[in-house]
């Protein structure tokens, strides 16, 4: 719809008689759209509709051409307001922070951190090849498919996420980072120039969705701690764990935190109310897994959600006969592994496939029984629907041999793939 705005400040509908170009200044609006068409009572009752099927408020995305209105994406809406704020203690020896912030805070708890990757501002900066800037965001998806789910934290300079001037940020998709607990980006000013950061808005939806806490560091802040030293100078794992990225350890630092502190995890807290957000080193505590959003309240079970996959997991691998499907092993990785697995999580298995291509056709839909199944009685305990519950990655002979694909965690270094026994082994 287009609107006149005259010298006089006055705004108009245009007409076709009364337009002047060399006086008259065109703006585009919505109000024809929202007042003269039927629109945004169509998008209401898709809503409404929608919400009461799925029992909780969605979000779309959608396209219209004028006439017809295509669904594009439907979820539920995540929201946080649940999230309560952390008291931050104010008697922490220096020596123990490794970072403290103090703009743009939300509330949160992140216990336990065992891993840092940190992307070092400066190395980065430094780079003139655009294939190394390139490799660290490849090198990052690789690490957030390796390290302990939700047990790391991503700091690096900039805007995480960036497509354009790669230089502002590490390019690296949702898919790279779906897995950390903490998304930091660090801005460290450049004379006069402090870089603009994203504030995780290029992930924004998927991280909220995914309790993935973010924290903006302006490291140049004198009223703020910064432990550079212990990034760059604590032992780097990187070589070991993707050798393939060696090229890039004076960039990439990939921290096992208890391995440098006798012991000791990372914690964060997060404090909205004051402004403040500390990340400390501290002894390890169990802490129970506070649900951040949900897409509906789960009831409380007596039997932890992992557990159950655990268990389940043990089960399907005990029916599944090796010689028929031409498996190898069968191993469990991600969250059930781990024991950090939520209601909606998957159950990541990683098997050993060495049979033939009609062998792996008669597998993926024994699997996909399987994962159907799964779900189902995933919904009727907790009320979270899933397409599928199993999340199955094959690897070869020649995948294990040179360590490439998710062959890296069988006998890794760290969140190493749990083999679960087969048919035939436990008859043997």
């Amino acid at each position: 719809h287009l609107v006149s705005v005259y010298k006089d400040g006055n705004i108009r509908h245009a007409s076709s008689i009364q337009i002047d170009t060399s006086c008259d200044e065109l703006v585009v609006t919505f109000d024809g759209l929202i007042n003269r068409t039927n629109f945004v009572k169509q998008v209401r009752a898709i809503l409404l509709t929608l919400q009461e099927g799925l029992g909780t408020p969605v979000d779309i995305e959608f396209a219209s051409d004028g006439k017809s209105f295509y669904l594009l994406q439907c979820r539920s809406q995540y929201t946080e307001s649940d999230v309560s704020a952390s008291a931050i203690p104010q008697d922490i020896p220096n020596d123990k922070i490794l970072f403290s912030a103090k703009r743009f805070i939300s509330n949160g708890h992140v216990p336990d951190i065992t891993h840092v990757v940190y992307v070092s501002p400066q190395r980065y900066a430094e780079q003139s090849s655009l294939d190394v800037l390139v490799d660290v965001g490849r090198a990052v998806g690789r690490l957030n498919a390796l390290l302990p789910k939700h047990r790391f934290i991503l700091m690096g300079p900039g805007r995480w996420g960036s497509r354009g001037d790669i230089k502002q940020g590490v390019q690296v998709t949702y898919s790279d980072i779906s897995n950390t607990a903490v998304l930091i980006e660090i801005a460290i000013k450049k004379g006069t120039y402090s870089p603009e950061l994203s504030f995780g808005t290029h992930f924004f939806q998927d991280m909220v969705e995914a309790k993935i806490r973010y924290i903006p560091l302006y490291s140049d802040d004198q009223t703020v701690v910064f432990n550079e030293r212990f990034l760059n100078s604590s032992y780097n794992m990187l070589p070991d764990i993707l050798p393939e990225y060696a090229h890039l350890a004076d960039v990439v630092h990939v921290i096992d935190v208890p391995a440098c502190e006798k012991g000791k995890v990372l914690k964060i807290l997060m404090n909205a109310d004051i402004g403040q957000a500390v990340g400390f080193f501290s002894e390890p505590a169990v802490v129970s897994e506070k649900t951040i959003a949900a897409l509906r309240p789960a009831e409380p079970r007596s039997e932890d959600f992992w557990r159950w996959r655990h268990r389940m997991a043990e089960q399907l691998a005990l029916r599944l006969e090796p010689k028929r499907f031409g498996v190898q092993a069968i191993y469990l990785i991600g969250s059930t592994a781990n024991a950090t697995a939520g209601p909606g999580s998957d159950i990541d298995l990683l098997v050993h496939f060495n049979g033939s291509e009609v062998q792996k056709q008669e597998l993926l839909l024994w699997l996909e029984g399987w994962s159907l199944s799964l779900a189902e009685h995933n919904y009727l305990r907790t009320g979270y629907m899933t397409k599928g519950l199993l999340d199955v990655h094959l690897v070869t002979d020649s995948d294990i041999k040179n360590r490439t694909s998710f062959a890296v965690k069988i006998n890794a270094v760290t969140d190493q793939a749990l083999q679960l026994p087969m048919m035939e082994q436990m008859e043997n």
